[in-house]
């Protein structure tokens, strides 16, 4: 399976600013999210809200996803710069169709998933109400240049993924007679795809047409594919916007870009701590990112690295290993679930910008939220449980900008890769209304950590732990495929993108 991406004709385009890439301008979505209709503005505690139960719905469906096969090996590298939009989700935009009549899509940005989607017209989503649709008017139809992928490509077996790809009409159940025959290639399409999220699923399918990267007002296109695989969806239930998956598989945007780019990406998200007077900036999204471009050492420096753990079942997923979380002077050590991962493709953590707060196993999260509480009330702050049950965080507090002694908390990874993640990457301050008197607002702040649930029990199928996007701001984290390994390192990311935006 590593040779699939070989099998389709990349044409790939000359890039402007060859080892930096090129930057688009993309919609906030979280700012569409703060404010409402008629200049009303969303209280912070129902996006709060909104987003733990999203994580946490997220984490479930990881820990049940289906297996597609091994992602392709990649070759040498180039380099292409994007930004992405903050917010609780992330997006970038690509154009799909031919070069004469291409169309803009704005898709979230997933590293938990890989596959690349977007609504087709005629598009019917249900239990979509209210939710924001960034950068489009309305579903495309499907671009007038893709066809259906035929149901024995190996590409419509990775995405079906629901059995040994040994008989590849099989996979795509294809009649009976055609697969005795051999000729189900020829005669037959790829059925429709069914993928779910943690909140909601579609029913799409696979077409192959010319997608594009880098097209902007700065630039011309920088990166165009001809053969490109995407799902075009009719139908979808709580997903209005389409997904760029970034996992390891081989139907994954880097996956699908030619060698040059498909073995290292970074990106830098900036912070945005739910408030639409931080959502004014992009974040930069690098695809190809060398580590031994001269030019680019000094913005790869501090970086600390943790190996990838290789899972049998879930190829896609970028899994690390989680060694122990300290909360002040407490080291707590992390469950055995949380460090490797076995053959079934239980455990570990995985890495996700698609989940927007990270998710510990219960025992796990009861041990530090403990600490925590326990650091809490040595500092004389006092629980806040009226916040607690409006955001489903816990514990919570009353809380000012102004006070001092929340204690430091980072993440230990394998490899001795400490990650001391800011105070306003895992306690955030807000105003959050008072149940009596309905118009009161008092400070607070939450921890943002979340329990993912018992990893042991009989849901305990894939990841134990899950590194959301809310602790990964003010970061730019490298996913390093050829050198099987993920990094982070502390920056300045509206600085990171200005430097790149000048060259």
């Amino acid at each position: 399976m590593r040779l699939l991406c070989c099998l389709a004709a990349l044409v790939v385009l000359a890039l402007q600013h060859q080892c930096h890439g090129l930057l688009l301008p993309l919609t906030n979505t979280m700012l569409s999210s703060l404010r409402g209709t008629n200049g009303t503005t969303t209280p912070v505690h129902h996006l709060l809200r909104a987003s733990s139960l999203r994580s946490a719905a997220r984490h479930g469906r990881h820990r049940a996803r289906r297996s597609p096969p091994s992602p392709p090996s990649p070759g040498r590298h180039r380099q292409l710069s994007l930004p992405l939009s903050p917010g609780s989700d992330y997006t970038l935009s690509l154009s799909v169709g031919p070069a004469s009549a291409a169309a803009p899509v704005s898709l979230f940005l997933d590293t938990g998933s890989d596959l690349v989607w977007f609504p087709c017209a005629p598009f019917t989503c249900m239990l979509c109400e209210g939710k924001p649709t960034p950068g489009r008017l309305g579903p495309l139809p499907p671009p007038p240049d893709s066809r259906r992928i035929p149901c024995a490509s190996p590409l419509c077996s990775a995405a079906h993924a629901s059995a040994p790809p040994s008989d590849l009409c099989a996979v795509a159940r294809c009649p009976l007679e055609d697969i005795e025959t051999g000729s189900c290639g020829a005669s037959h399409a790829c059925p429709p795809l069914y993928y779910a999220y943690g909140d909601g699923s579609l029913v799409a399918h696979l077409r192959r047409g010319r997608v594009a990267l880098g097209a902007g007002a700065r630039a011309s296109v920088a990166v165009a594919v001809d053969n490109f695989t995407f799902a075009c969806a009719h139908t979808a239930l709580g997903e209005p916007v389409g997904v760029a998956g970034f996992g390891r598989g081989p139907l994954s945007l880097p996956g699908q870009l030619s060698p040059q780019l498909s073995g290292r990406f970074s990106y830098c998200l900036v912070s945005h701590s739910f408030r639409a007077d931080r959502l004014i900036r992009p974040s930069p999204l690098i695809l190809g990112r060398s580590p031994d471009d001269a030019a680019a050492a000094a913005e790869t420096d501090g970086f600390v690295y943790t190996p990838l753990l290789h899972n049998p079942k879930h190829p896609y997923f970028y899994s690390v290993a989680l060694e122990a979380v300290s909360v002040g002077a407490a080291r707590i050590q992390a469950r055995p679930e949380l460090a490797r991962v076995d053959r079934a493709g239980n455990g570990g953590m995985v890495v996700d910008s698609g989940t927007t707060f990270t998710m510990l196993p219960n025992e796990m999260y009861a041990r530090v939220a403990e600490a925590f509480a326990r650091a809490m009330a040595a500092a004389g702050f006092a629980r806040a449980e009226r916040a607690e049950e409006q955001t489903g965080l816990t514990p919570c507090y009353r809380y000012a900008a102004s006070d001092r002694g929340v204690p430091p908390l980072a993440l230990h990874f394998r490899g001795n890769a400490t990650v001391a993640l800011p105070r306003r990457n895992y306690f955030m301050g807000f105003k959050s209304e008072d149940a009596g008197a309905g118009t009161r607002k008092d400070d607070v702040g939450c921890l943002m950590l979340m329990n993912g649930g018992d990893a042991s029990g009989e849901e305990g199928d894939g990841p134990a732990g899950t590194l959301g996007n809310f602790q990964q701001q003010g970061f730019e984290v490298v996913y390093d495929v050829d050198a099987g390994r993920v990094g982070f390192a502390r920056r300045r990311c509206t600085d990171l993108w200005d430097s790149l935006s000048r060259r």
